[in-house]
Parts: C-alpha cells; structure tokens; sequence
C-alpha cells in the first residue's frame, strides 16, 4: 500500500516554547490544556489553545523525565529515578516512590493503562548501555520489573481494545508488540512490531487512535507516521523540525494531534536554519484520539 504523506505546511506552530528536549504531551479533559515537559530544562508546562496560555514551573533535579494525569486531579512527576505527585492548585510536590535504585540511569517514557497502572521505563544516562527496564507501577506504591536489558525506553502505547502494548527502545532502533491481560497487568508473546536497526533511525514517542493506529515521532527524522496493527504505514507527516519527540491527541474533540520537540543534538549552524526547533506544533484534523488514562491513586490494582 501506498502511504498518505502529509505536508509539512499542515502543521502549524502551538507554542513557541523552545524546549532543549520537549517530551510527554498529555491532554487533561479537566482543565482543557495540553500539559508537557522540558526534559533538560525541568519545565512542566501547560497550554490553554482557548485563550493561548502557555504556563510552566521550574523543578528541582537533574531530569524531569515523564508525566501523567491521576485520578485525583494532581500530576505525577518523573525525577531522576523517583515518581513524585504534585498538587496542581499549590504546586507542592510530595515524594510517591523510588522506582529504581542505583543506577545511572533516569526515568523515561511512560503510560497508563485503562485500569489506572502506570507502566513506565527507564533509560541509560550515557545513551548505550542497557541498564534501563519497563516498570509497573501501582497506586498502592507496588512497583514490578517487568523486564531489562533496554538502552532507552520510548512508544509506551495501548491497543483500544487493551490487548497490546507497544514498547520502544530507541536506541536499540526498534519497536515491539506484546500481549496484553488488562485484568491481570501481564505481558506476553513479545513480538518485533518495527525495525530499524538497519538504518539507526529512531523511532521516539508513541499515541494510538481510535482507531488502533500507533503514531509514533521519529527523533532526527523530521517526521510521524502512522502504523496500522498489522506493522503497516499507511500515514507520514513531515515535520518543519529535525527532532519531533513524543505526540498525543487533544482539544475538546480529541481531533487536534500536539507534536513536541526538541533542540539537544542540534548544532549551530542546524539551529540557525531551523528557528522552530524545541516548540510545540499541533495539526488538526489528521484523526481521531482517544482519552488519557488517569493513574488510580492509592487504590489497589
């Protein structure tokens, strides 16, 4: 089949943000914003496309990896190895759980299942070692290795129908598929989904449709594209920068897709001809999202 290109004029400049490395878009239904994260600069921001607010408070770390949405409204924040929940109305952060212990290592990429599990990896600091793992982690503060030997874990997605989860490690250059039991918050039957180890491109952050699509950004490939279950692409949208890195469905349709990226690894010369690097971009229309999951705070799952 031949895939749809999407031009990169469709896509249209959100937010001038100018993150070092943009990450983790969500969209809070609650609040009607798009929430993300400045990795490198430990900016967690926020914005309203109602009236064009882009709010953002600065955190104490070395890295403020990943986010996601709780039940109770707060926000959880990944800091070096440790998740940390923040009240939205105060801004006070209070400690949840250290997720891995001495390594060198930060948390990365993470997602929520439809039984509020968050499911979320870590990463090697120095980008090639495999010191990183998957994690599950409960709203009782239980947390399970699931599995290791991972440079940097990306694309945590899951099927509509919660029978697959999507995991990728972008420095192995590769995506997989698994078996997924939503009851039991199991995996299985680990299957290669997409491979790239031949070209070293590198497949970053990933969103399914409502329609089962996985979207996934390709970092230093100035690029989207979408898969259809069965591994096919059948949709890639040009982006106007080298480093697009994670995406999400928002807007009160869910029919607007929020693109982040990135600055890191641009050298000077590449920054004066891409003025847009590190800002958040939208394209509207391109297909129809699905809800965030909340992480079920102190509950048992």
């Amino acid at each position: 089949m031949t895939a749809r290109i999407v031009p990169a004029h469709r896509v249209e400049m959100a937010v001038l943000a100018a993150d070092v490395l943009g990450e983790t878009p969500l969209w809070c239904d609650r609040s009607s914003r798009l929430w993300w994260i400045d990795i490198e600069r430990q900016l967690h921001q926020s914005f309203d496309p109602s009236t064009g607010a882009h709010r953002w408070s600065r955190h104490d770390c070395r890295f403020l990896g990943s986010q996601a949405l709780a039940s109770d409204g707060s926000h959880f924040l990944a800091q070096g190895l440790s998740l940390r929940q923040r009240d939205p109305a105060s801004g006070l952060l209070n400690d949840f759980c250290e997720v891995e212990h001495d390594l060198d290592n930060r948390l990365n990429d993470g997602r929520v299942d439809a039984r509020g599990r968050l499911w979320i990896g870590t990463m090697d600091n120095e980008l090639h070692r495999p010191n990183g793992a998957l994690y599950r982690v409960g709203g009782d503060r239980t947390v399970t290795r699931l599995f290791g030997d991972v440079i940097v874990t990306n694309g945590i997605a899951f099927s509509p129908d919660n029978r697959t989860l999507y995991f990728t490690d972008t420095r192995r250059y590769c995506t997989w598929c698994f078996d997924f039991d939503l009851d039991e918050g199991v995996i299985g039957n680990r299957r290669l989904f997409a491979d790239y180890s031949a070209t070293k491109e590198r497949p970053d952050g990933a969103c399914v449709d409502a329609d089962g699509g996985l979207w996934t950004a390709f970092f230093s490939g100035s690029r989207v594209v979408r898969y259809r279950p069965d591994g096919r692409i059948d949709t890639v949208i040009a982006m106007p920068v080298t480093n697009p890195t994670c995406l999400c469905f928002g807007g009160t349709d869910l029919k607007t897709m929020f693109i982040t990226s990135a600055r890191k690894f641009l050298s000077p010369e590449q920054l004066s001809l891409e003025p847009h690097a590190g800002h958040l971009f939208a394209i509207d229309g391109i297909a129809q999202g699905l809800p965030e999951h909340r992480f079920a705070v102190n509950s048992k799952v």
